[in-house]
């Protein structure tokens, strides 16, 4: 089977190069222009590894990354940016970058890197979400299986319903804002999608219920943030 190779490139002319060169090398490319719906398209391709360019439209590297890696967190991925300062390299690899390659580069070295990060992770990333559940507060939530388990019971998730839940979960404690939720999950921020992000956002909230330690806190005009506080039981 071959290699699958999740790009994310809005520069036309360099997509282009790269995607028939790698494709020319023998692997399965699937090139988006743009990270809007990005948890719906892992979820549909299974990439084996992620080549990231950090300035994007709409939602950008570092977001993408911190996105994937809340679903997927042994995903090899691999930023491709013209940002040169350490400061950016750390904030590539701190929100889950595995490596990373300045503009321009050959090639032939992205060739070597991407087989080096696979070859780091024996060339397989199980292709699906982390089976362990997360925990938080008395619940555990399992992406993988749409469920969410609550002492001796199981809440039954919907796709989109896991889909936001895992963008919250992946930036916990982090604000997320209402743009880049709307942009991973539905892959635009119509009015229509706005609408329809409140609606899940309360029917999550139910979910946690019964745990009041588990909070999904509104920031009016910038969007969500998980939180699980430590509360004396």
């Amino acid at each position: 089977m071959k290699t699958r190779i999740l790009y994310i490139e809005d520069e036309e002319f360099l997509g282009k190069i790269v995607r028939d060169t790698l494709e020319k090398e023998g692997y399965d490319i699937y090139w988006l222009k743009e990270g809007g719906g990005v948890i719906h398209i892992l979820e549909k391709y299974k990439p084996d590894i992620c080549v990231v360019d950090i300035m994007l439209p709409n939602v950008d590297g570092y977001t993408l990354a911190r996105n994937i890696k809340g679903l997927y967190p042994a995903m090899p991925l691999i930023f491709l940016t013209a940002k040169s300062e350490t400061m950016d390299v750390l904030k590539g690899f701190d929100s889950g970058g595995t490596d990373y390659i300045r503009k321009p580069f050959s090639l032939e070295e992205l060739v070597a890197r991407i087989e080096n990060q696979l070859k780091i992770t024996n060339g397989t990333v199980n292709n699906k979400p982390d089976m362990a559940g997360i925990n938080l507060g008395v619940y555990t939530f399992f992406p993988s299986k749409y469920e969410m388990h609550c002492k001796s019971r199981i809440l039954k998730l919907t796709n989109r319903d896991t889909e936001i839940l895992s963008v919250l979960v992946a930036n916990k404690e982090t604000i997320v804002n209402r743009k880049d939720l709307l942009m991973a999950v539905w892959g635009d921020d119509s009015f229509f999608n706005s609408r329809n992000l409140d609606v899940y956002i309360r029917k999550i909230r139910k979910y946690f219920s019964e745990d009041p330690s588990v909070q999904i806190k509104t920031l009016k005009g910038k969007g969500y943030i998980l939180t699980v506080e430590l509360l004396n039981r």
